[in-house]
């Protein structure tokens, strides 16, 4: 494994990045919740981006993949400093965002309080607001209960060991909602989704699409795909998609 570079955030996180350099506008990937930069969409890009000769960036979060902390410290909020931290010390210039679920959802937290200059957006099974929508209010009230009191509840989840869901994570999310205001993308913006996510329903792609503000903004539904969006065809998909919002002919 390639040994990553190092960011000492301002609020004191250890974040591990891979910056590849290119001509721009650069384009960063913003993972999701308990993934991290080695994973299927991250590394295929950064291929894409090098054959290019496009600036490129993949980092991890604190708590995740090869950046310090423990990921049960770890909240929305926080990660979106971490997000805005590391493309403002190691890119220049406005980027594309290309957001994979949560890092869906920290895209546009980043954009709506204009953290990060952004000449374009892409997200993947974008998951905003999927602490209050998502986790809390699938919990029981006896679940509920027991996160307040216990302060971290255990989610099954289909990618291996449970969720730890924290009540810092819960509360800290009702903080950082971005579907609950009004949503201004003036860049060009693709939002892709699959008809098959099990953890990402397409209504929510859906509703995110009628919410958002812009005269540039578009969804392809891809039938039969699930919420990891890796397939040939779902990566090709991604490709054309970051090349749209650069202006490719």
């Amino acid at each position: 494994m390639e040994t990553p570079s190092y960011l000492e955030t301002p609020q004191g996180r250890r974040l591990a990045y891979h910056r590849t350099e290119g001509t721009g506008p650069g384009v960063v990937f913003l993972g999701g919740f308990m993934s991290d930069m080695a994973g299927t969409k991250a590394t295929h890009l950064e291929a894409w981006a090098k054959a290019r000769g496009q600036a490129f960036l993949r980092f991890d979060y604190s708590g995740h993949g090869q950046s310090d902390g423990a990921f049960t410290e770890g909240t929305i909020g926080k990660w979106a400093e971490d997000a805005a931290a590391v493309i403002n010390a190691v890119t220049s210039g406005p980027q594309v965002l290309v957001g994979s679920s949560m890092g869906g959802w920290i895209s546009l937290l980043l954009l709506r309080r204009q953290l990060v200059g952004c000449c374009g957006l892409v997200t993947i099974a974008a998951a905003p607001d999927f602490t209050e929508d998502g986790f809390w209010e699938s919990f029981s009230t006896a679940a509920r209960e027991e996160l307040m009191s216990h302060g971290v509840l255990h989610v099954p989840s289909d990618y291996g060991s449970p969720y730890p869901v924290t009540r810092g994570l819960i509360e800290d999310g009702r903080r950082n909602l971005v579907l609950r205001e009004p949503l201004a993308l003036p860049m060009p913006v693709r939002f892709l989704q699959g008809t098959a996510d099990r953890d990402v329903d397409q209504s929510r792609a859906i509703m995110l699409l009628n919410h958002a503000q812009g005269a540039d903004i578009r969804l392809t539904l891809v039938k039969g795909a699930d919420h990891s969006f890796s397939t040939p065809d779902c990566l090709a998909l991604i490709d054309r998609s970051i090349g749209e919002v650069l202006g490719d002919g």
